[in-house]
């Protein structure tokens, strides 16, 4: 018998060029291919036998022709399969596929099988699937004594596993791959050769400091250490059970955290791999959308590795990664427990971030930039901040200030829009206004059409206090601001300078014995040039030096506490005087309507009505003159010199009224003391 299934057993058996493909393709450890001895097997058996090969096995796209007896002697599925015609076919859901199976027929033709971490997993698959007791076995053995001793054999098996599952899993082959892989790699931290001093998240936490996010600089970082890089190339489902093996057999988290940030900067934040994604040649699925969708699966998987706590203060992941993330999410569909996760991740690492950290729209669109997405999420984060009043309330407040300074400038920016962002961090959490005012002052630069009404609506909420004296000095020079805010801040530099020359004379006091003690500190000797205060004539009760003494912590509040009285006395002063100037010009306004119905009277019946002027001459009482120079204009209708001339008078005004020189009242009050006292204390005062 020459020929057996039309191949001539005299002759070499070729394959086809499918199956020298899938045998080049398989394994680089099977040397020859398990399809080329298959055949050569069953011509073999064919020849001492004498029997024809009667079954026909069909697995996937592929047919093998084998013989009855070897393959129902060794296999269950093929006993029970193969009860009523020869011809079987396997289930699409079987493991391994052709490769697997070619192992498979040959192990049952007594053939030893050649075993590598290529084809383990499938053929233990497979054989669990056929009912193949002793293969698979054999299986289990080779992954215990060789695989899991590998880091290298252990990677390949897993990465083998993904196409098996969920067989794999059930066949504990993904469990102790995982495991063994953690292990290994908290070996490789515990190696005394290796410099463990500074991990690849402080690394990354330096290199990103003052700076935005750079995926490509994170890219190069994670390729240092080689045991990371090859974590990193997992399929996320094995990642991330590896990542929590990690932390399950004691890995500190500074070295955990930073494979987490090493794969969300791999798979979710570079470009090159969302270019990558997007660029499918099937033209049923929209690429972009199918990038999306990948990069959004494995972000919620990130996300829900991230660590509770917040690992920035302790530098094991860069600020800047969580709002790398916050920005990356805007443009993909989270899930609603995701999208809180990250901003609870987010608010709560506020407080350590950078103005350049927080995200900003990267194209011009025609809505204002305050209406964008990544502006209404920071308003979510930071209000939520507020609300739960976390620690860093008043660098959160500078931030957030600092990052309304760079929304400012937006043309479109409304103003209502503007107050709406300033009030979400309370009044009382802004410890400076020095920022808050560069904004305001950016806004009004950029829109020149403003109203007094909506200026003073924005400036209501400078407070003069809280500013610099730079500050103060540079809202007082500034023209573009309202006149109330220009007369506070005037008042608060007033303040200041009464403030520094009260704090001057307080921190030297004279003492009964003549030496000078300077704030509390040790005993001052003048040198021997100054003469020194005489010991023999000592100061009495009534010495001016009295009034120069250091006050008590306690005189120090009250006089903080009257400070801010006289704040609260003059803007209420100004506040009044405002409305006297606006009644004065109604007054005016009734008057010139009165005088031009006489003419139109005077006109009609012939007569000349003298026109109402106000009295200048040296006889007018001086409120007279005092009103008759305003012109009838309103503060916020005035020019800048005619503002200036008003402030001026006002701050008179305020001299009159004891407001700025509360010590010249003091001195009053003295004399008239002194008027009523009796001659000895007379003499004392002198």
């Amino acid at each position: 018998m020459k020929l057996l299934m039309g191949v001539d057993l005299e002759t070499e058996v070729e394959l086809s060029p499918v199956a020298k493909a899938e045998a080049a393709a398989a394994s680089p450890y099977s040397s020859p291919s398990t399809a080329l001895l298959l055949q050569r097997r069953v011509v073999a058996w064919a020849k001492e036998t004498g029997s024809p090969a009667t079954v026909r096995v069909r697995v996937a796209d592929r047919s093998f022709d084998l013989h009855r007896d070897p393959v129902m002697s060794k296999c269950g599925y093929f006993s029970e399969a193969m009860l009523e015609s020869g011809d079987v076919e396997l289930p699409a859901s079987f493991p391994g596929g052709c490769e697997a199976f070619e192992v498979i027929a040959l192990f049952c033709y007594g053939d030893a099988v050649a075993l590598d971490p290529f084809n383990v997993a499938a053929v233990r698959c497979a054989s669990e699937f056929l009912g193949v007791g002793g293969l698979g076995a054999r299986c289990d053995l080779y992954i215990n004594q060789v695989v899991l001793q590998s880091w290298d054999d252990a990677l390949i098996v897993l990465q083998r596993c993904q196409p098996l599952l969920p067989v794999a899993e059930e066949l504990l082959i993904v469990s102790r791959c995982v495991e063994s892989l953690a292990f290994m790699a908290c070996m490789e931290i515990l190696d005394p050769e290796q410099r463990r001093d500074q991990p690849a998240g402080a690394v990354a936490a330096r290199a990103l400091a003052g700076r935005r996010w750079d995926a490509e600089l994170v890219k190069e970082l994670a390729a240092r250490d080689l045991w990371i890089k090859d974590l990193i190339a997992l399929p996320f489902e094995f990642f991330g059970r590896i990542v929590r093996a990690l932390r399950r057999q004691g890995m500190k988290e500074k070295y955990v955290s930073p494979v987490v940030l090493f794969y969300a900067n791999k798979w979710v934040l570079s470009k090159k791999t969302h270019k990558f994604w997007a660029s499918t040649d099937d033209e049923a699925v929209d690429g972009e959308t199918e990038a999306n969708r990948r990069a959004a699966a494995i972000m919620e998987g990130v996300i829900a590795l991230l660590p509770v706590e917040a690992a920035a203060a302790s530098g094991a992941i860069p600020v800047a990664f969580y709002f790398a993330l916050l920005s990356r999410s805007l443009a993909l569909e989270l899930s609603e427990e995701s999208q809180t996760r990250l901003r609870e991740q987010v608010a709560s690492n506020l407080q350590f971030a950078r103005v350049d950290d927080l995200p900003l729209p990267e194209q011009e669109t025609d809505r204002p930039i305050a209406d964008s997405r990544e502006v209404r999420a920071m308003e979510s984060i930071v209000s939520s901040h507020v609300s739960v009043r976390r620690k860093g309330a008043e660098a959160v407040a500078e931030l957030w200030d600092r990052y309304l300074l760079q929304i400012a400038s937006d043309a479109k920016l409304r103003p209502e829009r503007l107050s709406e962002l300033i009030g979400v961090i309370p009044a009382g959490d802004r410890k400076n206004h020095n920022h808050l005012y560069e904004a305001i002052n950016t806004y009004l630069v950029e829109h020149r059409g403003l109203s007094g009404e909506e200026k003073a609506t924005l400036c209501g909420h400078l407070d003069c206090r809280k500013l610099s004296h730079e500050a103060c000095i540079q809202a007082v020079q500034n023209d573009r601001m309202p006149l109330r805010l220009i007369v506070q801040a005037l008042f608060v530099q007033q303040l200041h300078t009464h403030r520094a020359f009260t704090e001057c004379s307080d921190s030297f006091r004279c003492v009964h014995s003549g030496e000078l003690v300077v704030s509390g500190a040790s005993l001052y000797t003048p040198s021997p040039g100054c003469p020194a205060i005489p010991t023999s004539q000592p100061l009495s009760s009534g010495s001016p030096y009295e009034s120069h003494r250091a006050p008590a912590p306690r005189d120090a509040k009250l006089r903080a506490r009257d400070d801010a009285s006289d704040y609260e006395t003059a803007s209420f002063r100004i506040q009044a005087l405002e409305q006297e100037i606006i009644s004065l010009k109604q007054t005016l306004q009734r008057h010139n309507t009165l005088k031009g119905s006489s003419r139109r009277d005077a006109g009609a019946g012939g007569n000349k009505e003298p026109s109402f002027r106000v009295a200048t001459d040296a006889n007018a009482p001086a409120a007279i003159k005092r009103r008759a120079a305003v012109n009838g204009s309103c503060i916020g209708s005035m020019r800048w010199g005619s503002q200036r001339r008003c402030a001026s008078r006002i701050l008179r005004v305020f001299a009159r009224l004891a407001v700025f020189g509360r010590g010249r009242s003091r001195g009053k009050q003295s004399k008239c003391r002194a008027a009523t006292a009796t001659p000895t204390e007379k003499l004392n005062c002198m």
